[in-house]
């Protein structure tokens, strides 16, 4: 029997039985959509993830003073990382860094909705925005000649504007008092990816130029120092040499904690990655139990049609043709529903960024490429039993059976 024969016959005892053949093939369709899915969700969420790391400052670098148990305050004061150290970063650093910024945090108390509240207030340079990945809302943010002039300009979040003048077009060229002075609002800002309040920021803080806000901080303290590298390679080395630097401008005895996102990214890669491997295997499942499934159809179809197949051996079929029919029908079973699994599978995530513009769905060609082939050795192997059993069939007996 030639393989076309064999698919000819498959597909007339296949249509024998459309109900049956399609809740075979049902299981596969199923299982095959699964892993897709599966992946396509586990990739969408993984590129989220490191997204939303990324977006708090691409290849950042922060750096701060740890305070030890045993130095006089004089000794911590003197430690503080200072806008001198920041300066020295950007001049020794030059060429490998795209910018290095600083922040000064102070409070202030301002009366809001009637009442006195104590808002934060930070000082750093035109360099914050890029560094930190801030997006302007309204306005612009600080300049050169903000900071070199001392300009008494200042920045709301978004929050803010709306809270105190009703939105972010309207706190533009407004005057707020803080520290006593009169401020002029030059803009609003976010941060493009939301901390929830665990980077420097909060929902309601002011930015003003670090050289105002030297005016009123007792001690110049930098808490923290930021760095964004050029290359994402060249991270580590530079987090080195930006702690090297530090050491070198101050007492032998001060330690500073210099960190950077590859640590947090690298951890999230691995267990985003571990997820997704365990949700393959779980999707996994269902194909070997659609497999299951098409070998139990199958073995009660050999039954079935057991003195049919005692006639195609008293007419001369081998064992092999055999073989090879029964073999081929559980693999169009199951190689069908794999198919139709596969158009299931990117059809849904495809579908949604006809409902959502800005939403793009990554679709693994692997994940298509396995799920195909797993589908077609599902049908091989679970069909290799019946078809075998098939061919072994004593002629004379399966002529004889009712």
């Amino acid at each position: 029997m030639q393989l076309g024969e064999a698919v000819s016959f498959s597909l007339q005892a296949l249509r024998q039985n459309p109900v049956r053949s399609f809740l075979t093939g049902l299981g596969m369709v199923i299982g095959t959509a699964s892993v897709i899915l599966v992946v396509t969700i586990s990739l969408t969420s993984q590129n989220y993830i490191l997204d939303q790391i990324e977006g708090v400052g691409s290849n950042m670098i922060f750096a701060s003073y740890e305070v030890g148990t045993q130095e006089s305050s004089a000794e911590v004061n003197a430690d503080f990382i200072k806008i001198a150290d920041v300066q020295a970063i950007r001049d020794q650093l030059a060429g490998r860094i795209v910018a290095a910024t600083g922040i000064e945090n102070n409070y202030d108390q301002m009366f809001l909705d009637g009442k006195e509240e104590r808002l934060l207030v930070i000082g750093s340079d035109e360099f914050y925005k890029p560094v930190r990945n801030l997006v302007v809302l309204a306005g612009r943010f600080l300049d050169a000649n903000d900071v070199g002039q001392r300009q008494k300009v200042a920045l709301l979040t978004e929050k803010l504007a709306k809270r105190i003048y009703g939105g972010q077009n309207a706190a533009l060229g407004q005057r707020i008092k803080i520290h006593q002075l009169q401020f002029t609002v030059i803009g609003t800002f976010r941060e493009k990816v939301e901390s929830f309040g665990q980077s420097e920021l909060n929902a309601e803080t002011l930015v003003i130029p670090i050289t105002v806000q030297s005016y009123f901080t007792r001690v110049e303290r930098i808490d923290p120092l930021y760095i964004q590298v050029q290359s994402p390679g060249e991270v580590e080395s530079v987090t080195g040499q930006v702690k090297n630097i530090l050491q070198s401008r101050h007492r032998a005895g001060a330690t500073y904690k210099v960190e950077n996102l590859t640590g947090i990214l690298n951890a999230a890669k691995s267990i985003s990655e571990v997820l997704t491997l365990v949700l393959i295997l779980v999707s996994a499942i269902a194909l070997v139990i659609s497999g299951i499934g098409i070998m139990n159809i199958m073995l009660v179809t050999v039954t079935e049609r057991t003195r049919e197949i005692g006639v195609r051996m008293a007419v001369g079929a081998s064992r092999r043709d055999i073989l090879l029919q029964f073999l081929t029908e559980a693999i169009l079973i199951s190689v069908g529903g794999g198919a139709f699994g596969i158009l299931a599978g990117i059809a849904l995530p495809v579908s949604v960024q006809y409902f959502e513009d800005n939403i793009r769905i990554p679709i693994s060609v692997w994940s298509i490429a396995i799920a195909f082939t797993v589908s077609s050795l599902v049908g091989l192997i679970f069909g290799m039993l019946p078809a075998s059993r098939a061919s072994k069939l004593n002629p004379t007996e399966a002529l004889r059976y009712e």
